[in-house]
């Protein structure tokens, strides 16, 4: 864990790429996963001709991908079976680009549980904003039984396929939502809203700043290219009242690469 005073002299900032498909900071992402460096995947053709891993292979990849963590062996049990649900269901509609099963494990499992060994969860509520597949929401639900979840997308497909992966898990702590975030966060409040392969620090901040009462803490999954965010994200973040409290960085095996949790202080959280 780092200071934010000590982020901007990152030795990831030699590589100056920007998000996969996108073009500068304001880029709009999809949901939908991560990429290289954890931000955003690329579209792909979902097809009924891939075939999907097995069961048995993709709970091998989350003990390759968990190897060291201490995490309960049901939770993998879990996540196993949330990945084969995923993985069949991307072969009819587009959910991840990802599909080897250890970089599914690594980058969508590990990557969201991760959240759980770093922010306090127990008995608060989270809104998971842009979910996909159900990233972070369903890892984190699952972790955390006691953590109250809405896992939010504003395309049906996704969230029916959610919805369906949360009723055939028995998950009593998700709430599958269809619409768009700051709607929801109209008349909800949330103690974290998590983004994950959405946009940019400056787009999830403005995707906030209407609703930004509503939230006491906004916590961005980033790769490599997080600190460029962040400084392109300094003078609206401050206007809107949001403040970069923490930065925890954190790598994934098998060299897939160096991820971030930011947290950022929103204006819901004043006098907590």
């Amino acid at each position: 864990m780092r200071s934010p005073l000590d982020d901007f002299d990152h030795p990831f900032d030699s590589d100056r790429e920007g998000p996969s498909g996108s073009s500068g900071d304001d880029a709009q992402a999809g949901s939908d996963g991560e990429g290289e460096g954890g931000v955003e995947e690329e579209e792909v053709e979902a097809g009924p001709d891939v075939p999907a891993p097995s069961l048995d292979e993709l709970r091998a990849a989350m003990d390759w991908a968990f190897s060291g963590e201490e995490v309960e062996s049901a939770v993998l049990d879990a996540y196993a079976r949330h990945a084969e649900l995923l993985l069949d269901e991307n072969r009819r509609v587009n959910l991840t680009a990802i599909l080897d099963p250890r970089e599914v494990a690594a980058k969508h499992y590990l990557d969201s549980w991760r959240i759980t060994q770093f922010l306090p969860l127990f008995g608060h509520t989270v809104v998971d904003v842009g979910t996909g597949g159900g990233f972070p929401a369903v890892p984190l639900a699952i972790a955390e039984p006691m953590a109250r979840v809405t896992a939010i997308d504003s395309t049906r497909k996704k969230t029916d396929f959610v919805q369906r992966a949360v009723d055939e898990l028995a998950l009593k702590n998700v709430l599958v939502h269809w619409g768009r975030a700051e709607d929801y966060l109209q008349s909800e409040r949330a103690d974290f809203a998590i983004f994950r392969a959405v946009s940019s620090v400056r787009e999830n901040v403005r995707t906030l700043r209407k609703v930004k009462q509503s939230v006491q803490d906004v916590v961005m999954l980033k790769g490599k290219s997080w600190s460029r965010e962040v400084r392109a994200a300094e003078r609206e973040a401050e206007r809107l009242g949001f403040r970069l409290d923490t930065v925890w960085e954190h790598s994934l095996p098998g060299e897939m690469g160096e991820h971030v949790i930011l947290v950022y202080q929103a204006p819901g959280a004043l006098g907590r």
